[in-house]
């Protein structure tokens, strides 16, 4: 992958299901090599079971979140496992672990004692609730969290039932900020030649995404409250409406958006009331100013309201899933990812959202279950005699 910036760093991860591999993904598509060790016993990641488009151990699910990396069974449970992992180490910057805090260190993923294997090596751990303290044994997913964190209290309309983002957003922002954490370490270990142990927890970066409402909370006392129609908790109009045909997202983020808006709209009256003449006053007069864009707005189709408005103020329509991955959409966005899967056949999907000059990204498919065993094994230095000997001593696991 000639220019890929990530190219030489090389990550043993330990990670399942969707917030790892997410983080893993992107530094996979920058040209990291990601040497993924799969659980025997469980069969690899549960992600290889999810349907639909699953054939086997391979599935459209998992291949979403993995193409690019490489597969290795391996039992860390068993001495021989260990033996494979700490060889693996010598050569590796970091170790990505997104597992229950008590299993990551039962499985000896901590600096502590890969340190001293490897005083360079970078030991990740992206947990649910964090390596240590009283819920660190505690499995957790995206929808625990965003109910707990208090995302889907602030998700939804006024009086309506919480509600989860239609994205799993605790996973993937968790899974971001595990990569940015890894990569940050790395460049301080190659610095300095000393690694160490990173805690990424998704509970805390949950909590780290309400920003702006935890400062005004935290220092003002301001509640967080729901509001209508997506709307900004201050910006005002920043929010959906309904048009004759659907809706339109409207975000009047500075001064001259909302003069535009209401020449356009040809509301003179609008312009001219007090009311709504700042930032404050519209804020303060929320109700009114709202109530007379929703008789507007439904008086023509969203494409109308689109060509009239956009270029001045800014708006979008809001689309389905299907209408925003047109295919000929994304390939002019430069956003398609399409290669052909041993088993899976051909396979379409979204590719890495970082432009680089110089580099575009090769994208392959996930790897087969062990698919990669030998390439791993004999890079590490193993023979056919030492692999032998691994695998009767269920390094591998006993299948």
């Amino acid at each position: 992958m000639p220019g890929a910036p990530l190219r030489g760093l090389r990550i043993v991860a330990v990670e399942q299901f969707g917030a790892g591999p997410f983080g893993t993904l992107q530094l996979a598509d920058l040209g990291a090599e990601i040497i993924r060790l799969e659980d025997p016993s469980t069969g690899g990641d549960v992600g290889r079971y999810v349907s639909p488009g699953r054939q086997g151990t391979d599935s459209l699910y998992f291949d979403s979140f993995n193409r690019g990396k490489r597969s290795l069974l391996l039992d860390l449970k068993a001495p021989a496992g260990q033996e494979v992992l700490h060889r693996l180490i010598r050569d590796a910057d970091a170790v990505y672990a997104n597992l229950r805090g008590d299993v990551i260190r039962d499985l000896g993923l901590t600096y502590d004692v890969l340190g001293a294997i490897n005083p360079a090596i970078v030991c990740v751990s992206l947990t649910a609730y964090g390596r240590d303290g009283e819920r660190h044994n505690e499995a957790g997913y995206d929808p625990l969290i965003q109910a707990e964190a208090g995302w889907a209290a602030l998700t939804g309309d006024p009086g309506g039932r919480p509600v989860k983002s239609g994205l799993s957003l605790a996973d993937y922002t968790g899974g971001l900020m595990a990569a940015l954490a890894l990569l940050a370490a790395v460049l301080d270990a190659r610095r300095t030649g000393h690694g160490r142990d990173v805690g990424v927890n998704l509970y805390d970066v949950a909590l780290a995404m309400h920003n702006y409402r935890a400062t005004w909370y935290l220092t003002a006392g301001v509640p967080g409250e729901r509001t209508a129609d997506a709307s900004h908790p201050s910006i005002v109009p920043f929010q959906f409406f309904a048009t004759s045909d659907g809706h339109i997202a409207v975000a009047c983020a500075k001064e001259k958006f909302f003069g535009a808006l209401v020449e356009l709209m040809d509301l003179p009256s609008v312009a001219a009331d007090p009311r709504f003449a700042s930032f404050e006053a519209r804020r303060q007069n929320r109700t009114a100013l709202v109530a007379i864009l929703s008789e507007e707005f439904p008086r023509r189709p969203t494409a109308d309201w689109i060509r009239l408005l956009r270029g001045r103020v800014p708006v979008a329509p809001v689309r389905s899933m299907e209408a925003a991955l047109d295919a000929t959409e994304l390939a002019h966005r430069a956003m398609l990812a399409a290669y052909r899967h041993p088993t899976l056949g051909e396979v379409t999907t979204v590719g890495l959202p970082i432009k680089m000059d110089g580099f575009t990204p090769v994208y392959r498919p996930a790897p087969s279950l062990d698919g990669d065993r030998e390439v791993v094994l004999a890079a590490a230095g193993y023979g056919a005699v030492e692999i032998d000997d691994l695998r009767n001593r269920g390094a591998f696991g006993h299948g």
